[in-house]
């Protein structure tokens, strides 16, 4: 199974506070907010939703279209993904602005407090997948996830118009959308992620209520932290998978990107959706283990360890067949 991944790709630069934010916060002036957080540490990586997401699948088997816009700094970066298995040919160049950049403030209890500067994002808009798929071939699946919002609405129009089934993964930028935006994003997709506040969020935006929600989509993945995630479908049925534990959380930033590339890496397999989210979270965890997005390494061993302890051996079982080609 073909996956093309549009959405953004960037540099992060993560800092850790140690301290609480909400410790910081007067409740009488939160209309004149002026902080400054002195942090311990910062790490320069490489980021950006489609291009952790390509990462994980591509890390994973699979390898992946990746589709966004970039600056001319991209190049080792680009070296990096294709190394990792991601197909990076589709990847637009920009000739006058910089690559993405998410600059994000941890604090002790995980909080996190970031600013994402388009750059070369903005020229996504650009980018028609009509002339991109006729040059790659057409793929089984679209993730259209967070970018320029207007790329994403002409990525999502792009499918209809050809056919091509696409899953929603809105998250950041349900701010920025109008409820019409939001609607036209997730009318017919065959899933739709979200994390816990994007799901109350999205609701709020769309004017939807959850049911009718679900019957514009498959199935709505929701991502839980440390509950897992939730799966639900119009016809009724719902699935609910725990996380995989983690004894110490070195860095959240990025987890819920690796839990689509290991659900949709299961899918695209053919899992059922149980054995493919598990395989999400236990990708998930071990990014938990990491700093940054893209640091992290995937061992056979390791992830069939993870999935025995948290779901019994019959997990792994039924996902040591497709782990096979890791290390």
């Amino acid at each position: 199974m073909r996956i093309a991944v549009t959405g953004s790709i960037a540099t992060d630069h993560l800092m850790t506070f140690p301290g609480r934010f909400a410790e910081q916060l007067l409740a009488d002036r939160l209309d004149r907010v002026s902080l400054s957080f002195l942090a311990d540490h910062l790490d320069v990586r490489r980021g950006g939703v489609a291009a952790n997401i390509a990462f994980g699948l591509g890390v994973l088997g699979l390898r992946p279209l990746l589709v966004g816009a970039v600056g001319a700094d991209f190049e080792p970066y680009r070296v990096w993904l294709k190394d990792h298995g991601v197909d990076t040919d589709s990847v637009r160049v920009s000739e006058t602005l910089h690559t993405a950049r998410f600059v994000c403030t941890t604090d002790e209890e995980q909080n996190q407090i970031a600013t994402f500067y388009a750059g070369a994002m903005a020229e996504a808009r650009e980018i028609d997948l009509h002339e991109v798929f006729a040059r790659t071939g057409r793929p089984d699946l679209v993730l259209v996830s967070p970018d320029d919002p207007r790329a994403m609405l002409r990525h999502t129009r792009a499918c209809r118009e050809l056919g091509v089934p696409f899953a929603s993964d809105p998250s950041q930028q349900l701010a920025r959308l109008t409820r019409d935006e939001v609607l036209e994003l997730i009318d017919g997709a065959t899933r739709l992620f979200t994390n816990e506040y994007e799901s109350a969020l999205l609701l709020e935006r769309s004017g939807l209520t959850e049911e009718q929600v679900l019957e514009r989509v498959g199935s709505w993945v929701t991502t839980r932290g440390e509950d897992g995630v939730h799966i639900r479908t119009a016809a009724g049925a719902e699935l609910t998978v725990p996380a995989v534990p983690v004894t110490a959380v070195v860095d959240p930033t990025g987890v819920g990107d690796a839990f689509r590339a290991g659900f949709l890496a299961g899918t695209a397999r053919g899992l059922p959706e149980q054995y493919a989210a598990q395989l999400g979270c236990a990708v998930a965890a071990t990014v938990l283990d990491h700093a940054g997005t893209q640091e992290y390494r995937l061992t056979r061993d390791a992830l069939l360890a993870r999935l025995r302890s948290a779901y019994g051996p019959q997990s792994e079982e039924e996902l040591s067949e497709l782990l096979r080609g890791l290390g």
